[in-house]
């Protein structure tokens, strides 16, 4: 199996870029699923339905948020009824919406999107390890499922590489999100789990982690209160990763960075 991953999604500028890519992931990579983030897409804080369903329309089988899922009020409403918008599964039993969705592909395998919300340097949330530990023992890698991906959505590297060794051997691949800045450390890890610390974020890389340089800079210069934070608008460069799975245990075969357009050095 082969999974496009992209990651956070910021504002008009991160959402016209991946839609404009996503023809050329598909013709040039191929892949069986495509999931993105989109916890910036409605201006930088949270996304919509509305905002949603493009990316639906286009392929996207699912989509990933984090710590801004509820920025926009009225996903908390809607969100039951949308099972492919994804909230971390470890917020508190109750919480609208689901943490994990299983996939099933046109061919008919099986692949289990999860996404869990680190606690370092984050607000409290339920133990991550314990709720992706219970959910994954639900499911049998390369058997039930042919693929477990999951989002790590965390502030500190050492907490997501702290999971992905805590997972290895037991999902397919593990990429971290939130950060904005993708890592150079794409590998497989000893029991054949991918892993990158963060895919980064489709947005314009002029700015600070996706946001207008100048309200950033007054806010740490002169310490006083900001206009709110609104995200850059130049050319996005859309960032994520390519994961291969083997079918028949599902485990991974190979992790590749994907940075396109805009600003970065472009990954061939």
């Amino acid at each position: 199996m082969r999974i496009i991953f992209l990651g956070d999604i910021v504002g008009r500028s991160g959402r016209d870029a991946v839609m404009a890519a996503l023809p050329q992931l598909r013709s040039q990579f191929s892949p069986d699923a495509i999931i993105v983030n989109g916890e910036n897409a409605a201006s930088g804080f949270g996304i919509t339905i509305e905002l949603a369903q493009p990316f639906f329309t286009a392929g996207v089988a699912a989509i990933t948020t984090g710590n801004h899922v509820w920025d926009q009020r009225p996903l908390i409403a809607k969100i039951d009824g949308e099972p492919r918008i994804l909230r971390p599964l470890n917020y508190p039993p109750k919480t609208p919406g689901r943490g994990s969705i299983l996939l099933t592909l046109a061919d008919g395998r099986k692949l289990l999107v999860a996404q869990i919300m680190g606690r370092l340097f984050m607000d409290a949330m339920d133990d991550p390890f314990a709720v992706i530990e219970a959910e994954i023992s639900r499911h049998r890698l390369g058997a039930s499922v042919a693929a477990i991906f999951v989002d790590f959505h965390a502030e500190a590297s050492s907490e997501k590489m702290a999971m992905a060794h805590f997972l290895d051997g037991r999902i397919s691949g593990l990429v971290g999100t939130h950060t904005h800045i993708p890592t150079a450390d794409a590998q497989i890890l000893p029991g054949g789990t991918a892993y990158q610390t963060d895919a980064g974020m489709c947005g314009d890389y002029d700015s600070v982690i996706g946001m207008k340089k100048a309200i950033s800079l007054h806010k740490f210069v002169r310490k006083m209160p900001t206009e709110k934070m609104s995200p850059a608008e130049g050319v996005a460069t859309v960032c994520g990763v390519v994961l291969d799975t083997n079918d028949a245990t599902g485990l991974a075969t190979a992790i590749r960075p994907i940075r396109l357009g805009g600003r970065l050095l472009p990954t061939g």
